[in-house]
């Protein structure tokens, strides 16, 4: 069986340090075997934030690619903290917000970035519970914000 680690080498995926918190509040904080990480954002491998709103200002393509690089750098963060992605047992909960458009409904299919991206990388413990809402802006002017819970080997 392929290891997360793994994965993400034949994903070519290559994960950097990640950011800091841009407030008073933690990224990722363990409780109980349970890693809650605040919400990340869409930051491009050049360094840029991913902005606007769906579909006026963002098109669902790049909308779902910005959802798959939040994916990218909750991953970043999550191993920072933890150390390897080889300790994630199961993604047990998904919210994504998608800054959208009056009119738009199709908040799911740009959340599928991120979900599809961690069943890349977890396969069917990456299947997590997942709500996608819109909202009518989000910090900082991003296309989309998510955060998750995972439940880590003990």
């Amino acid at each position: 069986m392929t290891t997360p680690e793994a994965r993400l080498k034949d994903l070519g995926i290559e994960l950097a340090a990640p950011r800091g918190p841009a407030g008073a509040y933690r990224p990722v904080v363990i409780d109980h075997g349970l890693a809650w990480l605040s919400g990340q954002g869409p930051i491009d491998p050049e360094g840029n934030a991913i902005r606007g709103s769906v579909p006026d200002e963002v098109s669902m393509e790049r909308a779902i690619e910005a959802a798959r690089w939040t994916g990218v750098n909750a991953l970043a963060m999550l191993r920072a903290e933890i150390g390897s992605l080889d300790r994630v047992e199961r993604i047990v909960k998904i919210t994504g917000y998608v800054c959208a458009a009056p009119g738009f409904t199709e908040h799911p299919k740009v959340i599928d970035g991120f979900s599809t991206l961690m069943v890349d990388v977890f396969g069917d413990a990456g299947r997590a519970a997942r709500a996608a809402v819109g909202v009518a802006t989000l910090p900082f002017g991003l296309v989309v914000e998510i955060d998750m819970v995972v439940r880590l080997e003990e």
